[in-house]
């Protein structure tokens, strides 16, 4: 069922949404939260449809705050709401409001999500493109218990990475560390079998990839360990090896879905590591609503430290290749005297 109202307000849109209900059959509320998702136009059907699909694991009532982009002073000057109120099989298991704001009321987005919340429920906001630097200081973040943002999407998502670790706030979180959720539960798992020491470690990942120095963080700062990242096509997380004192262990992953970790001593296993939708990571977040506080560790291990710590493994490597270039020349002496004897015999 959809109702679509035209220059509203917030409690035309209430009372559509119970005479909605009624209208169904289901004027009872059973929803756990309010999902408000803060996109644009282009990026909003994919991220309703993550929302829907979540939604079957955390019903919800999902708010889409789309702000419209006014073209003319006078459109800009002028204030107006548009709203879409899906309902039944439209709105999966919850209830779902698409919301344009257009003029001056984009500034005051949140007096217009505010009547809308579900009473006595938490609330999550979600940006899947153009997030704040500061989520939890933003008028929409302030209403809410956790702020999802995702660094993959942003223009430089490195730099990302260690402009949120300087304004992180409990309830931030970040879908580039979802993503590497099975990775570090894999890894955890691989050091528990076997008694060693880790000595160091290297993460292999695409570049640009802020999953990689998240990864990369969290075993620095959990192990106590220099770790390196290199560089590979992707797609994704590729590889973490970890050298040990009973010999490497190694968790490889070429082709994005089936990996094979590899322990000194033991069988090769195949291990299913397949990279997962944006729905299954929206409601992986949707299952644990308060601090994360491994994430906040990791984030603020920082940057700067791990290519500090990374630099203590680097000259070993470095130096077979340095020996390449000067072996030539010794060889380079004989060649010499061979010429000036040339010389002396034409004379």
């Amino acid at each position: 069922m959809k109702t679509d109202l035209t220059d509203t307000t917030s409690s035309k849109i209430n009372k559509a949404l119970v005479l909605g209900r009624r209208a169904i059959g289901t004027p009872a509320v059973g929803m756990v939260l309010t999902l408000v998702i803060v996109t644009d136009e282009e990026n909003a059907y994919d991220a309703l449809k993550a929302a829907n699909d979540a939604s079957r694991e955390h019903p919800s009532r999902t708010l889409v705050v789309i702000k419209r982009v006014s073209r003319s002073p006078r459109d800009r000057a002028k204030a107006r709401l548009d709203a879409e109120v899906r309902l039944g099989a439209d709105a999966s298991t919850g209830e779902t409001v698409v919301l344009r704001l257009y003029g001056e009321v984009v500034d005051h987005a949140q007096s217009v999500v505010l009547p809308l919340l579900l009473p006595d429920a938490p609330v999550v906001v979600w940006w899947p493109v153009n997030a704040p630097t500061d989520p939890a200081n933003d008028p929409l973040g302030a209403l809410a218990q956790r702020r999802v943002t995702d660094t993959y999407a942003a223009e430089q998502p490195i730099q990302e990475l260690s402009a949120r670790a300087d304004r992180y706030t409990p309830g931030d979180t970040d879908l580039s560390w979802t993503r590497i959720t099975p990775w570090r539960s894999m890894l955890a798992a691989a050091l528990d079998q076997v008694a060693c020491q880790v000595t160091s470690a290297e993460v292999e990942g695409e570049e640009f990839n802020p999953s990689v120095e998240l990864l990369a963080m969290w075993l620095a700062e959990r192990l106590k360990v220099p770790v390196r990242r290199s560089k590979s096509t992707g797609p994704g997380l590729t590889s973490v090896r970890m050298e040990t004192s009973t010999g490497p262990i190694v968790l490889d992953r070429p082709d994005g879905s089936l990996a094979t970790l590899s322990i000194q001593g033991q069988p090769d296993r195949a291990v299913a590591l397949k990279r997962r939708e944006t729905a299954e990571l929206i409601a992986e977040e949707l299952r644990r609503l308060d601090p994360d506080d491994t994430y906040a560790t990791a984030l603020k291990y920082g940057l700067e430290r791990l290519a500090e710590e990374a630099a203590i493994v680097a000259p070993e490597q470095e130096a077979p290749a340095a020996e390449a270039v000067v072996t030539p020349e010794p060889a380079a002496k004989p060649a010499a005297k061979k010429a000036t004897a040339k010389k002396a015999a034409a004379k």
